[in-house]
């Protein structure tokens, strides 16, 4: 069996993140003890089409989303693509293989008008936290950087002289994201008080507790989550949300979503056309409102 070279592989050579590892070795974990529960199979480079198609039926018969249905099918493609290049198996058994259908869903994002409630009206503690606090929720809103990567922003990344911040993105991509001066003006602001409280113990990394140490993607999630609760209602109340507000309200407002496909890093343009739903049910709205006839 080749779990852990294949575990090794997204590792060292396609530099996968920590989440996605984590996730592929579940998958392959659950698999292998579904095929010994079922057919006394401990090796899942014996497994056929049919082991795999009884996991799915299995999967969706306990009401699995189909979105994780299909998160598992893509790591045993993985998995039986890297065994078949290596000539462990001479058949690839998930080739072939059909998940169910994901419903399309509009990514959530929250209004304009509650932004604005946000930033302008909602106090903040006047404390380091309070700031920082303050300061990751602009930074996820001015840049629609992903969670992990607003974690793991450095001081060095910021370039106030170009006026870009440079994040490490999946796959361990680099891009520059366009840091407008009010943006730069409110990060100077918030490292004017991380200098005065005199916790960073050495510290390059941007966001850090009390201690000085790095924030947990946890933490990151309590904070968006603490103050989203404060001014909007949409049933999602998260850091990937505010990626979402980010796009919707950039297309919303003219952005060349080639350019917005860039600024969030997206590998293809399908993945940032999600967003133009949105915009389109806005012009809906404004073309019934407007038109005598609407």
């Amino acid at each position: 069996m080749h779990i852990q070279p294949f575990i090794d592989f997204i590792r060292q050579e396609k530099r996968y993140s920590a989440h996605t590892i984590q996730s592929y070795t579940k998958d392959l974990d659950q698999f292998q003890v579904f095929c010994r529960l079922q057919y006394q199979l401990d090796n899942l480079d014996l497994a056929n089409y049919q082991h795999i198609r009884s996991w799915i039926v299995h999967l969706m018969n306990e009401k699995m989303a189909a979105k994780s249905v299909n998160r598992k099918i893509s790591t045993l493609r993985s998995y039986y693509k890297y065994c078949l290049k290596r000539q462990v198996i001479q058949i690839n058994p998930a080739y072939g293989i059909q998940g169910p259908k994901t419903p399309k869903r509009n990514p959530v994002f929250v209004p304009e008008s509650q932004m604005n409630t946000l930033f302008d009206q909602l106090q903040f503690p006047d404390s380091f936290e309070g700031h920082r606090d303050k300061m990751i929720l602009e930074l996820f809103y001015f840049t629609g950087m992903r969670k992990a990567e607003l974690i793991g922003l450095k001081l060095g990344d910021i370039d106030n002289y170009q006026g870009t911040i440079k994040v490490l993105g999946k796959r361990n991509k680099e891009r520059l994201i366009p840091a407008t001066p009010v943006l730069l003006n409110l990060l100077k602001q918030y490292l004017d008080r991380r200098s005065k409280e005199e916790i960073s113990n050495g510290s390059d990394i941007l966001f850090i507790t009390l201690k000085g140490r790095p924030l947990q993607p946890k933490q990151v999630y309590t904070i968006v989550n603490k103050y989203l609760q404060a001014i909007t209602t949409v049933h999602k109340k998260s850091p990937h949300v505010l990626r979402h507000t980010f796009a919707t309200h950039m297309l919303n407002n003219g952005a060349d979503i080639n350019g917005i496909k860039e600024i969030l890093g997206h590998s293809s343009l399908a993945a940032t056309q999600v967003y133009t739903h949105n915009s389109f049910e806005k012009l809906k709205g404004i073309h019934k409102k407007a038109h005598p006839k609407g």
